[in-house]
């Protein structure tokens, strides 16, 4: 059966764990966590516990919740909203693993256990699928959608309860499989719209091209390729484009590049020649020029501060 230009997006998801946190914590307590490239993910065991963002304030979350953040927005956990300060920095922090810690509060209040991690996407393809989703998405609230999300929440709490030996692995699977869930149930469950990267992607023609962009962004894509593929003749499929994603081909795949570069340049492991080369530019100077001309700042400069920033002990 031929494949829809979404589903073949969504077959390159997969979200790779950065680092994980079994987080043991007495009441009060209360730790902020900044804005980051990588999704975000809570789970709580047992509370008490709420969390804070700026668009939706303080909200409760219960024994069994999880709460997955896709932007990796700004936000603070706590035992209660009226609790100031930052605890970590009062916690014993021990390695469990090459990524995963265990953090401990002592105190006399009521028990926290909570297992926070990081995730990055393994498809770049996938970024703009992201940017749409909300800044917060609660399990609880899409387990009805979603057979496989109960039982899981539900797994995840008698493993956390009871830690054994390789819980920590167990429990970072598990993680990583709720989390796809939960993505994949917002998309299954979101409505029908004639504009934006959704409609785009689900569109008989547009998506099949931008399918193929997405796939293999360093190709040298010109206006009749991406017609073609769409079958559809240039002029109709510019305009066609254009109405669904409100810009040209061309520069989408400008950004789309851009982004990918500024993921891979982020990683350290590359040079900048190196992806210009990956991402079909003839020339290191060609593509500082336009990653510049996008995103304002110099790819090098990129390099330098994103390239080893996180901290991975607790995702800080």
């Amino acid at each position: 059966m031929p494949m829809d230009a979404l589903s073949e997006v969504l077959q390159d998801f997969r979200l790779s764990g950065v680092n994980y946190g079994r987080c043991e914590l007495r009441h009060p307590w209360s730790i902020a966590f900044p804005q980051q490239p990588l999704l975000r993910f809570h789970f709580v065991s047992q509370g008490p516990c709420w969390i804070y963002t700026q668009a939706q304030g303080w909200q409760k979350l219960n024994a069994g919740d999880l709460v997955l953040l896709p932007q990796g927005i700004a936000h603070r956990l706590a035992s209660a909203p009226d609790v100031v300060g930052d605890s970590l920095k009062a916690c014993q922090v021990t390695k469990l693993g090459s990524n995963v810690c265990e953090v401990v509060r002592d105190g006399t209040g009521a028990t926290s256990t909570l297992f926070c991690g990081s995730m990055s996407l393994g498809a770049c393809a996938l970024n703009p699928l992201i940017t749409l989703m909300p800044p917060i998405i609660k399990g609880c609230d899409v387990a009805g959608n979603d057979p496989i999300v109960g039982p899981l929440l539900a797994a995840m709490t008698a493993e956390a309860a009871q830690p054994q030996m390789g819980s920590a692995t167990i429990l970072s699977r598990m993680a990583d499989l709720l989390a796809a869930r939960l993505i994949r149930c917002w998309v299954n469950c979101t409505g029908a719209s004639t504009t934006g990267w959704l409609a785009a992607i689900r569109d008989p023609h547009i998506g099949r091209a931008l399918a193929a962009m997405h796939r293999d962004p360093g190709r040298n894509w010109t206006l009749e390729s991406l017609a073609g593929l769409a079958g559809q003749s240039r002029s109709i499929f510019a305009e066609r484009f254009s109405a669904v994603l409100g810009e040209g081909a061309a520069r989408y795949l400008a950004r789309l590049r851009m982004q990918l570069a500024r993921d891979l340049l982020g990683q350290g492991g590359m040079s900048v020649a190196e992806v210009a080369t990956r991402l079909g530019y003839e020339s290191e100077a060609s593509f500082a020029r336009a990653f510049k001309r996008i995103t304002s700042v110099s790819p090098g400069v990129v390099r330098r501060t994103i390239s080893g920033r996180m901290d991975m002990d607790f995702g800080l």
